[in-house]
């Protein structure tokens, strides 16, 4: 899995963007390369949880252009991640 961290600034290009973002963050969800994403309480940013590879991911990012062309909108870091216990793996049937 992979971790996106982003950072946020109060630019309201990144408002009137995240309509369309949430949309397409619930049609990753839906098709299983998203497992959750939402923002830090204050709205400074966000954590979202990958369940693709490296170079699906890269596709993801440059697709969507809140991530890259949205001002007010910064990718922190994105991080390998194996999680022991909450994975995909352990949800309930």
């Amino acid at each position: 899995m992979l971790v996106v961290e982003l950072a946020f600034t109060p630019a309201p290009e990144r408002l009137a963007a995240r309509p369309a973002h949430r949309e397409t963050l619930t049609r990753l969800h839906a098709e299983g390369h998203l497992l959750a994403a939402g923002p830090w309480s204050g709205d400074e940013g966000a954590l979202l949880v990958f369940t693709t590879d490296r170079d699906h991911l890269e596709k993801i990012l440059d697709t969507d252009p809140y991530y890259r062309r949205t001002p007010g909108v910064e990718v922190r870091s994105i991080r390998a991640w194996t999680p022991v216990v909450g994975g995909p793996e352990s949800a309930a049937p």
